[in-house]
C-alpha cells in the first residue's frame, strides 16, 4: 500500500466522489484508509462514566485504498504513485503524470 498517513487524497469513486481530505489513518492489513471529512457515519453512543457524554457522534469510516487517489502538489490532480530510487538507494514516491516527487 503506497498511501500513507498525512497524504492529501481525493475520493475517486462512490457517493463521496470528488471530496478531498488528508489520510488520518492507513489500515494496510485490510487495504483501507480513513480520510478526514469523507465517508462519515452517525453513531449512537451511550454515556460511559462521568466524563464521556452520550448522543449522536459523526464517525469517519474506512474507504478502500483503490477508491482514493493521491493529489500531486505540482500537477494538482489525483494521480497514481510510481517508485524510483535516489543515489543513496532510498525509495521515493513519484507522480505518474508529471514525474515529480510526492
Amino acid at each position: 500500500m503506497r498511501i500513507k498517513r498525512g497524504d492529501k487524497v481525493m475520493v475517486l469513486s462512490g457517493k463521496h466522489r470528488g471530496k478531498e481530505g488528508t489520510v488520518m489513518r492507513a489500515l494496510p492489513s485490510t487495504g483501507k484508509v480513513i480520510v478526514e471529512g469523507a465517508n462519515m457515519a452517525k453513531r449512537h453512543t451511550k454515556p460511559r462514566g462521568q466524563t464521556m457524554q452520550g448522543g449522536i457522534i459523526d464517525k469517519d469510516m474506512p474507504l478502500p485504498v483503490s477508491a482514493v487517489g493521491i493529489m500531486c502538489s505540482s500537477c494538482g490532480a489525483p494521480t497514481r504513485i510510481g517508485v524510483r530510487y535516489d543515489e543513496q538507494g532510498r525509495k521515493l514516491r513519484i507522480c505518474r503524470k508529471c514525474g515529480g516527487d510526492l
